[in-house]
């Protein structure tokens, strides 16, 4: 294995940190610096000098209305939300769009404290480009019983999604593990050795050029519902980023992936009771679909 590869599985940074490591003189392999594609071979000894800790910045985002950010239902504990295109869930490094927690605290809607800063009460996030249901936490326990909840997989999550082509078989379990894409930072992919990932998908309408899909995770992990048909060949529609045919996507007037968070079901932190939620599909999602049908 290359250097920087190895460095990223063995300390659990990312690749590009791990290259700059090795251009930095800080890798050395049996005594001798080793440059990032170099290779470490079973039996060496591996020195790494890493630096000192930057101090903690916090990263915030404005507290500011979010155009199409809807209230689904509310409580003491959490607040449910419909997603819409373009919004992140929290502050992160680069983003510079409106955030779902942004927009929450401009409509007066306390959060959780517990978590990062940037991230108080979230427990689970959508990409910027999958609209559809949410929940965050408003109360401490809310926050730890979601929490609790999503890492023990007891939380139903449904997802509707548009692939290219059929599915064969139409319905089906795809388990394959994901990791960073080895050459893409800002890419994931299929990869041996990867975090386990399980997606359950049935067919619900099949198109001329395309599927309609019901999808439920078993995991969550980043863009898995977007990596794991891709790996089939039946990427989303619109999702050029992972092989989508951008001629199908003009086609449809789409500029992001048909992928919508449509069901969220968990037992209430508060009372244990069951909850269900439902995002009906967004106007360009709607929209498309309907240029398939026809």
């Amino acid at each position: 294995m290359r250097v920087d590869a190895g460095l990223a599985r063995l300390l659990g940074l990312s690749r590009t940190v791990a290259a700059a490591l090795a251009e930095d003189g800080r890798v050395a392999v049996d005594g001798a610096v080793a440059g990032k594609s170099d290779r470490l071979v079973a039996g060496g000894w591996l020195e790494v000098e890493l630096p000192d800790p930057e101090r903690e910045t916090v990263i915030s985002g404005p507290a500011e209305v979010v155009a199409g950010l809807g209230i689904l239902y509310e409580d003491d504990d959490i607040v449910v939300v419909d997603k819409p295109v373009g919004v992140a869930a929290h502050p992160s490094p680069g983003w510079t769009g409106p955030t779902v927690v942004g927009g929450l605290t401009a409509l007066g809607v306390r959060v959780a404290t517990s978590g990062a800063a940037e991230r108080q009460g979230i427990v689970h996030r959508l990409d910027a480009g999958t609209t559809g249901v949410m929940v965050v936490a408003k109360s401490e326990q809310a926050y730890s019983e979601l929490k609790r909840a999503f890492k023990e997989r007891t939380v139903d999550k449904r997802y509707h999604a548009v692939v290219q082509g059929h599915p064969d078989p139409s319905r089906g379990t795809i388990d394959a593990p994901i990791d960073r894409h080895p050459r893409h930072d800002w890419r994931f992919a299929v990869v041996e050795g990867g975090r386990p990932s399980v997606t359950h998908y049935d067919t619900i309408e099949a198109f001329r050029s395309a599927s309609l899909l019901d999808i439920r995770l078993e995991t969550g992990r980043t863009h898995q519902i977007r990596v794991h048909f891709s790996a089939m060949r039946h990427p989303c529609v619109g999702d050029v980023t992972y092989g989508a045919d951008p001629t199908l996507a003009k086609r449809v007037r789409l500029d992001r992936q048909w992928l919508h968070a449509h069901e969220l079901g968990f037992a209430h932190p508060g009372d244990g009771r069951r909850v269900d939620f439902v995002s009906p599909y967004p106007a360009d999602l709607a929209r498309a679909l309907e240029l398939l049908q026809d």
